[in-house]
């Protein structure tokens, strides 16, 4: 009897201690809204939503503040690190579930993995001294000499090839996110049942028929759920981002141009920030972006729930 009471005991201090972690969360995640909100209300008071959204201004002196262009240059640049990553991404889950001899599957995961673990500052130093260089040198000339004299692209591979612009930038965000986009699709497409594939192969479907309308079909969700983590994830990138991006107040005209993301922006002009507008301008950025990013997570896992549970 005394037993029995002392483990209702202990298993009721267990639940109340997981439920308390687990509300903790919530709690915390109220703290980080309350406070951003807080801290950003001059801002929000004196320019309003769409007056600094919409505004390219960011002038400290004259205290004339909007998040235009910061905004505009973390969608860029995440939304083309998208484009970039996500068929290396695919083509890496497909091959290491599809294709791969038993033998080269672990090792090629373990090394995908790996390379989700690389510090973001190690990506920035490196996209710096040995990217920045090498696109400036030879790879953004080329893009000029091909692509840029085509009609539809020749603005966009316009301007000086410098090296530390947009492109760069989003070259090396694209290569941060391979990792969570194709270990996401790879899980994604491991719960295809084997014998929808085998009835495939049955009928006498190919291998990339199996894959184009079997794999895909089944785990769309999954792999958009992957990409909105993917895209979370280059959304709130900082040091990587910093060291080729140029960190100008300007609108980019072309992938050749430097330009600003809310990360960068923060991180470069915080402790400067001497006025109370202009430090509620950066948390106003904050609140922006965090509430994006906060959605699109949202959504993505939303979507990857979908796929294991059907």
């Amino acid at each position: 009897m005394i037993r029995l009471k002392r483990d209702y005991i202990l298993n009721t201090l267990f639940l109340f201690i997981t439920a308390i972690g687990a509300f903790l969360i919530f709690v915390i995640l109220l703290g980080i809204i309350v406070v951003l909100f807080e801290e950003s209300f001059p801002a929000i008071k004196r320019f309003g939503f769409l007056g600094f959204v919409l505004s390219p201004s960011w002038d400290p002196v004259k205290e004339l503040f909007g998040g235009a262009i910061p905004l505009l240059g973390t969608l860029i640049t995440s939304l083309l690190a998208l484009f970039l990553a996500v068929p290396i991404a695919l083509g890496i889950a497909i091959f290491i579930t599809e294709v791969a001899p038993r033998r080269l599957k672990e090792p090629i995961g373990v090394a995908i993995e790996l390379l989700a673990a690389i510090p973001s500052i190690i990506y920035g130093m490196w996209g710096l001294f040995t990217l920045a260089p090498i696109n400036a040198k030879y790879i953004e000339p080329f893009l000029q000499m091909t692509l840029g004299q085509i009609p539809p692209f020749v603005k966009l591979f316009s301007g000086t090839p410098l090296g530390i612009d947009l492109f760069t930038a989003s070259l090396i965000l694209s290569i941060m996110i391979i990792p969570f986009t194709a270990s996401v699709a790879r899980d994604s497409f491991q719960l295809v049942p084997a014998v929808l594939k085998e009835s495939a192969y049955g009928l006498g479907a190919t291998k990339w028929e199996v894959i184009k309308d079997v794999v895909f079909p089944y785990c769309k969700l999954g792999v958009l759920g992957g990409i909105g983590l993917s895209l979370g994830r280059a959304l709130g990138e900082t040091m990587a981002v910093a060291f080729v991006l140029g960190n100008l107040n300007q609108f980019p005209s072309s992938l050749f141009s430097a330009t600003a993301t809310v990360t960068v922006k923060l991180a470069n002009e915080f402790t400067e920030a001497d006025k109370d507008i202009h430090l509620a301008s950066l948390f106003y950025l904050a609140l922006l972006l965090f509430i994006l990013s906060f959605t699109i997570l949202a959504i993505a896992k939303y979507f990857i729930q979908r796929t294991q549970y059907k």
